[in-house]
């Protein structure tokens, strides 16, 4: 019975997720025009090249954070591990000093493993020392903070001014192509795979599995620890993936950098629909979730430039405040409303009569 009623239930999954992104995509696209309106250069060429660059960190950080909130998680390292594993490896390797792109190449094994080392950690802390997500993540942003700007200070003497170089390979390989922003198809790429990883592969099914109920995820035989470890795992890589398309885009950079971008990529997974408490999370609301967020704060960048006194800074994390928490009563009352009818459903069940 369970199976035939399988399929029908993907299919209402599916439709409620497309109609969920069909509506995000209007937001943004009423959003553009509003902020086109009040400012004719936010639908500019220069503009729209700036908002990819702006995008394409968030967006990947977003999707790897997006398999630790499935499993009723968080992550508040990831913006800390990004920057911090980008000024490590820099320090490290000296490129501040050389400008040497002979030597840029080593900077990518050591930025991708020190994201993979904090995502390792964190979901050891959580997984099998039982620490809540919260803190765990906390207390690995504060030490990842700390580490880094140590040892960047040991190498280099500071941790504020840590330079990549601003043209060759680099650059041709994870921001521009030959005019091409690369980094929008990274994105599509990286998109694709989290899509099949998360819908198609054992790994995401059980992440959704451990979301929706770790206690009975257990009882069916799911390594709930171990499935869990792989949710932060892949949410470190791609936090340490985030940092060279933000390097590439901007090449000089400080620790001080990554403040606070955990919580827009946090943002951007719950703006684009995937739930507060796990069990279900949609990839492409996640990046259109991202898109929303870049949209609003470049908008409101241009919108503030006459000069009115006001930072824009500010105004965008208010109205980003404004609309996550409304993401996240919409999620609650969609929840409320699910259970509302499951109970009915159950009580004809126990009513009905024994063959």
């Amino acid at each position: 019975m369970d199976n035939k009623k399988s399929p029908l239930l993907a299919a209402k999954n599916i439709f409620a997720s497309g109609k969920q992104n069909f509506i995000i995509i209007l937001a943004a696209v009423a959003l553009f025009a509003i902020f086109t309106l009040i400012n004719p250069n936010f639908a500019s060429s220069g503009n729209l090249l700036s908002m990819t660059k702006a995008l394409v960190p968030y967006a990947i950080l977003s999707l790897g954070v997006t398999f630790v909130i499935a499993t009723g998680g968080i992550d508040l390292s990831i913006g800390t591990v990004c920057f911090g594993s980008a000024v490590l490896a820099g320090a490290l390797c000296k490129t501040g000093v050389s400008q040497d792109e002979g030597t840029l190449w080593l900077t990518i094994p050591i930025i991708l493993a020190t994201g993979l080392i904090f995502g390792l950690i964190n979901g050891f802390l959580v997984a099998k020392c039982k620490i809540a997500p919260f803190i765990a993540t906390l207390g690995s942003m504060l030490f990842s903070r700390g580490l880094t700007a140590v040892v960047a200070e040991a190498v280099r003497g500071t941790a504020s001014a840590i330079k990549y170089p601003s043209t060759g390979w680099f650059q041709k390989v994870f921001t521009n192509l030959e005019g091409f922003p690369i980094g929008l198809a990274w994105v599509l790429v990286l998109t694709i795979i989290c899509m099949v990883v998360m819908y198609k592969t054992k790994i995401g099914r059980y992440i959704l599995a451990i979301g929706s109920n770790e206690e009975a995820a257990r009882l069916s035989g799911i390594n709930t620890d171990k499935y869990k470890i792989i949710a932060y795992v892949i949410c470190g890589f791609f936090a340490s993936l985030a940092a060279l398309f933000y390097v590439a885009a901007n090449p000089s950079l400080n620790l001080a950098a990554g403040n606070g971008m955990e919580l827009d990529a946090v943002a951007g997974v719950y703006i684009g629909g995937t739930s507060t408490t796990g069990g279900s999370a949609t990839i492409l609301g996640t990046i259109l979730g991202s898109v929303i967020l870049v949209i609003i704060r470049q908008g409101l960048n241009l919108a503030m430039a006459g000069g009115v006194g006001i930072s824009a800074t500010n105004i965008t994390y208010a109205v980003t405040g404004i609309i996550v928490v409304g993401a996240v009563m919409l999620d609650v009352l969609k929840k409320k409303n699910a259970a509302k009818v499951k109970i009915p459903v159950e009580e004809k069940k126990a009513e009905a009569p024994k063959a």
